[in-house]
């Protein structure tokens, strides 16, 4: 501030002399519009350097205090401006790990959920299986149960038929001791031949 002060002051004291000196050898004055008269030139000078005084104690440095101060302000907002779009960077970095975690974490979800419906449609395969081999064993042995019941009941009504038949036979009632050894007796004789 105060270089400029003496620059302005050196360049009022300089520009007069040089007009002066330029001036004509003759001795007379050439009235120029650019060189003022010697007489207007000193009360001309002393007011710019009260009025360069005056400014430069009091109304430069409010201006560039304003000047500063603007500077400040702006360069705080750029630094303001800076660290929030960083800030929203992180944010948004953060954001985005998040959402790449969700998304992992629905395809765990789906993938566990697939899993577990295949778990279960197995579970649920291999209890019919179970429940069908069940239902066959039953019926096996349902069959089997009945197969020998008639078998017995055939026997029971073959040996009747036997011992009226041999009764006839013979033309006597047979006694009921009698009865039962001719019945195992037939009765070992079938089961021979059923084995054949």
């Amino acid at each position: 501030m105060k270089i400029r002060f003496t620059l302005a002051t050196v360049a009022a004291f300089a520009a007069p002399t040089v007009a002066m000196a330029s001036e004509g050898s003759g001795g007379g004055l050439v009235s120029s519009p650019v060189v003022p008269v010697l007489g207007e030139f000193i009360p001309m000078l002393l007011a710019f350097l009260i009025v360069m005084f005056i400014l430069n104690k009091f109304a430069w440095p409010m201006i560039l205090g304003a000047l500063d101060k603007r500077a400040d302000d702006i360069e705080g907002s750029m630094k303001k401006a800076e660290t929030a779009k960083i800030e929203a960077e992180n944010v948004l970095a953060e954001y985005k790990a998040k959402l790449a975690d969700a998304h992992k974490e629905a395809a765990s979800i789906v993938e566990a959920g697939r899993k577990a419906g295949e778990a279960a449609r197995a579970d649920v395969i291999a209890k019919a299986n179970e429940d069908a081999e069940a239902i066959a064993k039953r019926a096996h042995s349902a069959a089997d149960a009945e197969k020998r019941a008639a078998a017995a009941e055939l026997e029971a009504k073959v040996a009747d038929f036997s011992v009226e038949i041999a009764g006839k036979l013979i033309g006597e009632k047979l006694s009921a001791d009698t009865d039962a050894k001719l019945i195992d007796q037939y009765l070992s004789q079938m089961g021979s031949f059923n084995d054949n």
